[in-house]
């Protein structure tokens, strides 16, 4: 049988209390990834389509 100490206790997060924030493009929330720890405040849209489209949106006008 495994002990569960407080420091593995305070890595687990449940996901219903992950940050999340809106897409600026879709307006969609999205929430926090592991992948984003380092970048979660420069993190603006929910996904790579959402990033090329408001990219292009930009261009045209």
């Amino acid at each position: 049988m495994r002990v569960i100490s407080t420091f593995d206790m305070a890595k687990m997060i449940k996901k219903a209390n992950l940050p999340s924030k809106p897409c600026l493009y879709c307006g969609l929330d999205f929430a926090w990834r592991k992948k984003w720890a380092k970048v979660w405040d420069e993190v603006r849209y929910c996904s790579e389509r959402c990033k090329r489209e408001a990219k292009a949106a930009s261009r045209k006008g």
